[in-house]
């Protein structure tokens, strides 16, 4: 073979060579590439999902706390409710009370009426001055006959008229007649003319008693005579 000839194979070998080279580069530089798009691809879709869970965990969590807070506010609303029932139930309960124990101390107090216990029903009229040798009862009497137009001189008669009847005392009782008070009406219901607190009030008594005698006897003294004479007026 000549020289120039081998020059010319040479370079073309070389050529070939860097031609296949290339190629090969080519070739492989595709085979590296290929997979890039399909992992970027996978990632995408790994991060999609987790943007679509945590989505998902966010609207279950926002449910939830609105079902917390109905919750919260349906118990509030029978909380209060409640509330509401229990005061007026427990309201009504004390105007029950409140009514039975008025009822029950209106009945004691008829009741104490009716028997004439219970303690008498205090005098809260003016007391002349002349009559503040006198106390309870005694003084009450001679207040109201002065007020009944008497004189005072009178009042000895009528204090021991009234003593020998009933001693002053606005329950006593004659079993046998039924006489009732201090001036021993017969029946007692008859000084009702002067209130119906007669058989607890020894001014109602009194005011019975002193009408009664000045229709009768014309005086306190004028009764206690026809009583010394005959034992009752």
């Amino acid at each position: 073979m000549s020289r120039p000839w081998s020059r010319v194979g040479v370079r073309s070998a070389s050529v070939g060579l860097l031609v296949a080279g290339l190629i090969g580069g080519v070739y492989l530089g595709k085979d590296r590439v290929v997979p890039a798009p399909q992992q970027h691809s996978e990632a995408s879709n790994v991060v999609q999902v987790d943007v679509d869970d945590m989505q998902l965990l966010k609207q279950r969590q926002a449910e939830h706390a609105a079902a917390r807070a109905y919750q919260r506010e349906a118990e509030g609303d029978a909380a209060a409710k409640a509330a509401t029932e229990a005061k007026a139930a427990a309201d009504k309960a004390h105007a029950l009370e409140a009514k039975a124990i008025a009822a029950k101390k209106a009945a004691a107090a008829k009741k104490a009426a009716d028997s004439g216990s219970g303690g008498p029903v205090a005098y809260n009229g003016p007391i002349p001055g002349s009559c503040n040798d006198f106390s309870g009862s005694r003084q009450t009497g001679c207040a109201l006959m002065l007020a009944a137009g008497f004189k005072i001189d009178q009042f000895p008669c009528l204090d021991k008229l009234f003593a020998r009847e009933s001693g002053w005392n606005y329950k006593a009782t004659n079993n046998s007649s039924g006489a009732y008070g201090i001036p021993q009406a017969l029946p007692g219901s008859k000084m009702a003319k002067f209130g119906d607190d007669w058989k607890t009030n020894p001014a109602t008594q009194i005011k019975w008693g002193l009408d009664y005698i000045e229709n009768r006897y014309n005086s306190p003294c004028g009764a206690w005579s026809h009583s010394q004479n005959t034992g009752w007026y």
